[in-house]
């Protein structure tokens, strides 16, 4: 189970752009999209990074995959084909999937949004869901080393 306490079980896949990687969820995940308006992650997807949690022996990825270290904490995947993005994990933990790979998260409602007072004016998003600013966010994640 997630932090969140939501799960699923429902079999994901999804493919990037040019559908040279697959990826496939078949076990628990959190079913609802997390977003991120932190400027790393703004530079990464052009305005806002929105990603859902999957647990590394419930994914299946086949196809070449490109990989960028894009902090100390994080790596950020791509398909080296079409460049689409695949997700951002930390080392061997969960993977942050990019929901847009896969048709059933269409409908998943916002999970939660961080760095909300960082947020480009284009892209300011309406909900009742769990918000955090830059200050409340790295406060509780002592890992992250600021919005650079």
């Amino acid at each position: 189970m997630t932090q969140s306490g939501t799960t699923s079980k429902e079999e994901l896949t999804g493919a990037c752009l040019c559908g040279a990687v697959r990826i496939t969820v078949a076990g628990a995940y959190d079913p609802r999209p997390g977003a991120c308006h932190c400027r790393m992650c703004q530079r990464w997807s052009g305005g806002l990074f929105l990603c859902f949690e999957a647990q590394p022996e419930a994914v299946t990825v086949t196809g070449e995959v490109a990989r960028f270290r894009s902090s100390a904490f994080a790596e950020r995947a791509f398909c080296p084909a079409c460049g689409s993005h695949l997700w951002m994990r930390d080392g061997e933990g969960a993977y942050d999937l990019m929901p847009g790979l896969f048709d059933e998260m269409r409908s998943a409602p916002l999970r939660s949004e961080i760095y909300v007072d960082q947020a480009m004016a284009a892209v300011q998003l309406k909900g009742d869901h769990p918000t955090a600013t830059r200050a409340v966010y790295e406060a509780k994640n002592n890992f992250v080393e600021g919005d650079a």
